[in-house]
């Protein structure tokens, strides 16, 4: 989930598919060849691969994983179980929704951050 597609991307895995990552790493994943998408969850069937975007979509991930393994109403269950609900307090969790002052913070954070190590 996140970043840990650029994992799968690095080792190859994901050269000329469809995958998804946190929005800032996205230009990193085209880079290793994959073929980014701006979905939460993407499942490639054929090559058995999953991968999520941020943090949140890896909740999402873990859901469809479970609904894939032992059915819906099991994933289900698991949901009301962590009670994810979500009804974020802001409308900012993409950056195509976010206000671009507030992406561009994090963008400069981020490079900031990318400098420091």
């Amino acid at each position: 989930m996140c970043t840990g597609s650029l994992i799968l991307g690095a080792a190859g895995l994901l050269a000329g598919r469809r995958a998804t990552t946190h929005w800032l790493a996205v230009d990193q994943l085209r880079a290793l060849g994959a073929e980014p998408v701006d979905e939460r969850v993407v499942v490639e069937e054929e090559h058995r691969l999953i991968t999520a975007a941020g943090v949140s979509a890896g909740i999402d991930m873990g859901l469809t994983l479970a609904a894939r393994i032992a059915g819906e109403q099991v994933a289900q269950a698991i949901q009301l179980g962590v009670e994810y609900d979500p009804q974020p307090p802001f409308d900012a969790g993409s950056p195509h929704r976010a206000p671009a002052e507030v992406v561009d913070l994090l963008r400069a954070r981020s490079r900031f951050l990318a400098a420091q190590a």
